[in-house]
């Protein structure tokens, strides 16, 4: 296999990616922190995007991104702090609350990835 295509995820474009999460977004999904989809440094120059939730109850964000190429499964990625978090219960509940909105995003990502895939030479994008 190519070495150069072993590295590299599922094509997902930036603007793409947009438009899930907007719909992600207007199903009602409650969470604290912000959501965002940035550039993804890709070696080809593609279009691709990352998905980005910043959490509010902790300092630390949440990256997710197929796990590899040619791939349909999702992965994310819990950035490292650099020290202990401390919490109260009810902040506690607040990140766990963030981490399940996590989680339900990075479900719903898979799921439109493995649907885009389904229906690929459909689209006009």
């Amino acid at each position: 296999m190519n070495e150069k295509l072993e590295d590299s995820p599922p094509r997902r474009s930036l603007a793409q990616l947009k438009i899930w999460v907007q719909e992600f977004r207007e199903q009602g999904h409650l969470f604290a922190g912000q959501l965002k989809v940035v550039e993804q440094e890709d070696a080809d120059s593609q279009d691709t995007g990352l998905v980005v939730m910043n959490l509010m109850n902790a300092r630390a964000s949440i990256y997710m991104q197929p796990k590899g190429y040619d791939q349909p499964l999702w992965e994310a990625t819990l950035t490292s702090r650099p020290e202990d978090l401390t919490l109260t219960p009810h902040e506690m509940a607040s990140l766990a609350a963030e981490l399940v909105v996590a989680g339900n995003l990075c479900s719903f990502l898979q799921w439109k990835s493995l649907e885009w895939d389904r229906e690929s030479g459909t689209h006009d994008v």
